[in-house]
Order: C-alpha cells, then sequence, then structure tokens
C-alpha cells in the first residue's frame, strides 16, 4: 500500500474553496490559486516556487498541498517525514484533509511507528468535519478493533455517513455489512444496492461481490451474465478472486465454452499476484497439458510457490513430482517433506502417500503401523486407496499392530494431525 493510492482520492479545490470562505489562512490567494493550478496542471516547479513561501506563512491549505507533493515525490524526492511535517502542521490548525493525511501516516507507519490510537484520534477529528475517506477509515478502525475496542456498530455509522456521500470504498464497505449481517440483518439486497453503488463508481471488490450476489441469485435475480459481466469488470482492474473465478469458469465451462487457454491466462494473472490458488492450477495446467504445452518444470515451479504459501494441494502435487522423479531428481526425503506438510493439513492423497512411504520405507524407516495409520486417516478423508491399503497391509502384521495403528489415527485427529506418526 503506497501513500498515492490514498492522496489522488484526496480532491484539492474542494477544501480550498472551504478554507477561503472560513476565512482561515487567507494569505497570498492569488499566490495560492497560481500554485494550485500549477499542481492540478501537474506543474510542480511552479507549483512549489507559489506554495511554499505560503506554507510558511502558515497557510494552511499550501500545507496540505506541499505534504501530497512530498509523499508522493511530485516536484521532491519522496520524504515522508517533511510531507508528515507539513501534513501535521496544517492539521493543527483544524484542516480536515490534512487530519485524514496524519491519521493514515499513524495508520500505515509512513515516517513514524505505527499507533493504531494516534491514527483514530486524528481520523476522528477529520471524519466528524465530514471528510469520507476518514469517515471510512475510522469505520475500518472500529470494525477491525485497531485503536479502538471492536464494534460493529460504531463502524457502520461512520461507513454509512461516508456511504451516503457517495464514497466508494465505504460503499462497498456497506455492502459487506449486510452481506455478512454484521450490526445489521443480513440482507442481499441492501448489500446488492450498496456493491452496485460502490461497482458503478470502478470499485473492483465491489464489482466482484455484486458478481457472486449475481452468481447465487442472493438479493438479485439469478443471472450468469450479469455475474461474469461483473466479474470481468473486477478482473480487468487485477482483482484476484475475479481472475480466479473466471479462470475456474472458462476451464469447467460452466456458463461458458469450455476454454483452456482463457482459464490459463486468468490463471496466470492472479498467479503472478500471489495467489496460491491460482500458482496451484497454473500447475495442474502444465502437468496436464491444458492451454499450455505439457512442462513438468514449469508445473513444479507454480507448485511450489503455492506450497510455500501453505497450500496443501500444491504440497502434495510437489511431494508427487519428488516421489516420481518428474523433472526433477528422484527424492524420497523430499517427496516425504512436501506430503507430510499437506497431509498434517487433512489432504488425504498426502495422507495416502505417506502411507506408501512408510510401507516401502522410502525416504523414512519402514513401519507398517505408522503407514497402517496414515491409509487409515487417508481412507477417512475419502482417498479411495486408503481401504485397499489397509487390507493389503493386515495380511502382514497382527491384529495388536492394527488397534495401535487406528488408535493413533483417533488421536492424529484429535490432534489436528499434528506430529502424526513420529
Amino acid at each position: 500500500m503506497n501513500l498515492g493510492e490514498f492522496i489522488v482520492k484526496k480532491i484539492v479545490l474542494a477544501f480550498v474553496t472551504t478554507l477561503i470562505f472560513m476565512g482561515i489562512n487567507p494569505l497570498g490567494a492569488q499566490d495560492f490559486d497560481k500554485g494550485n493550478a500549477a499542481y492540478i496542471a501537474h506543474n510542480y516547479a511552479i507549483a512549489q516556487k507559489e506554495l511554499e513561501p505560503l506554507a510558511v506563512q502558515g497557510n494552511a491549505a499550501a500545507q496540505v498541498i506541499l505534504g501530497e507533493m512530498y509523499g508522493q515525490g511530485l516536484g521532491y524526492h519522496v520524504d515522508y517525514k517533511e510531507a508528515l511535517k507539513w501534513f501535521r502542521l496544517s492539521a493543527e490548525q483544524g484542516n480536515a484533509s490534512a487530519q485524514f493525511y496524519v491519521g493514515l501516516f499513524y495508520r500505515q507507519g509512513f515516517s513514524v511507528p505505527q499507533d493504531y490510537k494516534e491514527a483514530v484520534k486524528w481520523y476522528k477529528l477529520a471524519a466528524e468535519q465530514g471528510d469520507v475517506s476518514a469517515q471510512n477509515n475510522l469505520g475500518a478502525q472500529y470494525a477491525k478493533g485497531r485503536g479502538v475496542p471492536q464494534d460493529d456498530k460504531e463502524a457502520v455509522k461512520w461507513y454509512r455517513l461516508a456511504a451516503e456521500q457517495g464514497d466508494a470504498d465505504a460503499q462497498k464497505n456497506m455492502g459487506r455489512m449486510y452481506n455478512l449481517g454484521r450490526a445489521l440483518p443480513r440482507n442481499y439486497k441492501e448489500a446488492a444496492k450498496w456493491f452496485r453503488l460502490s461497482a458503478e463508481q470502478g470499485n473492483d471488490s465491489a464489482q466482484f461481490n455484486l458478481g457472486v450476489l449475481y452468481d447465487l441469485g442472493l438479493g438479485v435475480p439469478l443471472d450468469d451474465k450479469e455475474a461474469l459481466k461483473w466479474y470481468e469488470l473486477s478482473a480487468e482492474q487485477d482483482n484476484v478472486s475475479a481472475q480466479l473465478i473466471l479462470g475456474y469458469v472458462s476451464d469447467s465451462g460452466l456458463g461458458v465454452p469450455q476454454e483452456y487457454r482463457e482459464a490459463q491466462f486468468k490463471f496466470r494473472r492472479a498467479a503472478q499476484q500471489g495467489n496460491a490458488n491460482a500458482q496451484l492450477n497454473m500447475g495442474y495446467m502444465y502437468e496436464y497439458t491444458q492451454g499450455v504445452p505439457y512442462n513438468i518444470n514449469e508445473a513444479a515451479k507454480w507448485y511450489r510457490l503455492a506450497a510455500e504459501q501453505g497450500n496443501a494441494a500444491a504440497q502434495y502435487s510437489l511431494g508427487a513430482i519428488y516421489d516420481f522423479g518428474r523433472g526433477v531428481p528422484q527424492d524420497f526425503k523430499e517427496a516425504v517433506k512436501w506430503y507430510r506438510l499437506s497431509a498434517g493439513q487433512g489432504d488425504a492423497n498426502a495422507q495416502s502417500g505417506l502411507g506408501m512411504k512408510y510401507g516401502d520405507g522410502e525416504g523414512v524407516p519402514q513401519d507398517y503401523i505408522i503407514s497402517y495409520m496414515w491409509f487409515n486417516l487417508a481412507d477417512t478423508n475419502g482417498n479411495s486407496d486408503g481401504a485397499k491399503a489397509m487390507e493389503f497391509l493386515a495380511n502382514g502384521i497382527s491384529q495388536a499392530d492394527i488397534s495401535k495403528a487406528q488408535e493413533m489415527a483417533r488421536s492424529c485427529i484429535v490432534q489436528k494431525y499434528k506430529n502424526c506418526g513420529y
């Protein structure tokens, strides 16, 4: 998250007009107008020349603009400390936009230690003057319990104030509160209303959520075409969730022609943003030749990226690649490592894989009791090989060993698969 993402939402002319109307620091109005016009026109050298003397004299509006210029590196090198200095000077004169920025700096930890309580203090000062960004961000602090006790009712209060002024982020947040039934009765129709208002302003998260409501027929008529429309709009803005869903849609052919090339394009965009499920699907596409040529090395690359984020299915797939030496030197210890990580999350395929490794003594000491335990767990979790493997093992171990393995499996489930079979 960078400062520019927030600053572009603030409209300089609005608060400037208010300041002049209220008679706050009207020093050098003509110079300010010239500097402000230059700033809006991206002529930062003239803006700097005209506004810096006014800011030094105490003009609050000029101070805010200087803060923005230092914060974004417009006419100056990026300097958050200098930006905060000017924002604070303006904020202490009561400028709502500056108060919002000071709160933002404390919220994000720009040039100061992150301090949610201090952020809330400044957000509240700005919010009480009607600053929509501050109202929305203050609502988020209450929703998450950061710097204040967690309070959904207070969050809704501030979200609504900003949403009713047309703030797209706040409208999206109102939609979420209705969608989840937080501090409000769950109401999908109201959720759709707020998501639509935000989505029509281009908010990618609202577009995605509105698509979900059409996809499921919640609060709006069930409409696959309308759902796809909103997913596409969201995905075009690099919303990972929308890209992932569109990848699944193209891959499966649900409501659209099955198109693996389009699926891999969507999955790739999400995967490149670090989404583990998309990375997993990229691995599948390279391993099973869906929309791309077979390339087990490329599959392993994507599986590893997802596996390192803790994706259980990717951990199993990466383990299988090492187990069978596909595109990499066969390495049973490495296979066991990834199987174990996946099995510890309840993945039945990985549990079956561990059963096989313990049964064959590959990568681990041979142990039929532990092997039986893992096959028992795999069978419990739906792996069809588990029951067959247990039947095979039962011919070579005693009933006492089977009972011990079953007890170990029960204990493993109670422990949520932690420290099983050691």
